[in-house]
């Protein structure tokens, strides 16, 4: 059995899905549905149990046997602008710290999610301490756990991985609404007004140069297989493509595919000068030394299958003549 925290959310319910794909249905999926519309991203998986977030600790208590192969817990508020510090530390941290003790426990592998949020302005993405310089409570929630789990990993008797997410983008991320991906709005944009918005220059960058590591969820789906397959590795890695792309890319790239649009550049908010990220780069010295070999998609061929993707599921918008 393998359970999957935040299983119908955006990175979760696409695991839900490469799990099935892989022949596995014995699957729990824990989430909280107060939002329904989030059950489109799983009502064709095959799962075993749904369970709400509320339910899901003395679940495992009674239920975290040799029968669960793993906890991929991925389950949080991932609103970079929620200023509530205590449902943010109550629902990020502390939910976490709890999950991974009883998983430490029963000795089962436990895959979490964490953020590049945890290095704010920092140009550092290397995984050490000192590096973590977030700008939210939401970055500092992740950075926290982090730094718990780093206090962990030497005693602990299973796996404890963590996966520093930097821009991921792809199926299944409608719900996010405004925490979406650039790559849906642009999708969104490009499909109502034939224009999608990029911020003007700021931090030294020129209009829409600002740059992002921006990976593709299936990318970052196949990093958590690949740990799921080697639980002898433990560990916070970035998760990202190792490469820097421009939010003009992404926009081009949405452009391409439909055949028609353009970009339209819109004054930078003043409350956002000195604290948005204007570039990111996951550094994959860590992952790479761990193991991990797989490719990632570059931001032309990830949005070009993302938008692929949109296509069968969405309507297509035919340009007025």
């Amino acid at each position: 059995m393998i359970i999957v925290t935040g299983g119908a959310g955006f990175i979760g319910s696409n695991l839900v899905h490469a799990l099935n794909a892989r022949g596995r249905a014995d699957l729990v999926v824990v989430d909280d549905l107060t939002d329904g519309r989030k059950f489109l991203n799983i009502r064709d998986a095959k799962i075993a149990h749904y369970l709400d977030q509320h339910a899901f600790l003395d679940w495992l208590v009674e239920n975290g046997d040799e029968s669960v192969d793993a906890v991929f817990h991925l389950g949080a508020c991932s609103d970079t602008t929620e200023w509530d510090g205590r449902f943010i530390m109550e629902n990020n941290y502390e939910y976490s710290r709890q999950a991974l003790e009883i998983a430490m426990a029963y000795e089962i592998p436990f895959i979490y999610a964490s953020s590049a949020a945890v290095y704010g302005l920092d140009s550092d993405f290397q995984e050490r301490p000192g590096t973590e310089k977030p700008l939210n409570v939401y970055g500092y929630s992740k950075a926290l756990f982090d730094q718990y789990v780093s206090l962990k990993i030497p005693s602990a008797k299973s796996q404890i991985a963590g996966l520093r997410y930097f821009n991921v983008y792809g199926p299944r991320e409608v719900h996010k609404g405004r925490m979406a991906s650039i790559a849906w709005h642009h999708h969104q944009q490009v499909q109502g007004a034939e224009k999608v918005k990029l911020f003007e220059g700021n931090d030294g960058y020129d209009d829409g140069e600002q740059k992002r590591d921006f990976v593709h969820v299936r990318d970052a789906v196949a990093v958590n297989l690949w740990l799921l397959d080697n639980p002898a590795i433990s560990g916070v890695f970035n998760c990202g493509t190792g490469k820097a792309e421009p939010f003009n890319e992404v926009a081009r790239s949405v452009i391409a595919h439909a055949g028609y649009g353009e970009i339209e550049y819109i004054p930078f908010p003043d409350d956002l000068r000195g604290v948005y990220q204007s570039y990111t780069q996951a550094d994959l010295t860590a992952l790479r030394a761990a193991g991990y070999s797989g490719r990632f998609m570059s931001v032309a061929d990830g949005v070009n299958d993302y938008m692929r993707w949109l296509e069968k599921h969405q309507a297509p918008r035919t340009p007025d003549a």
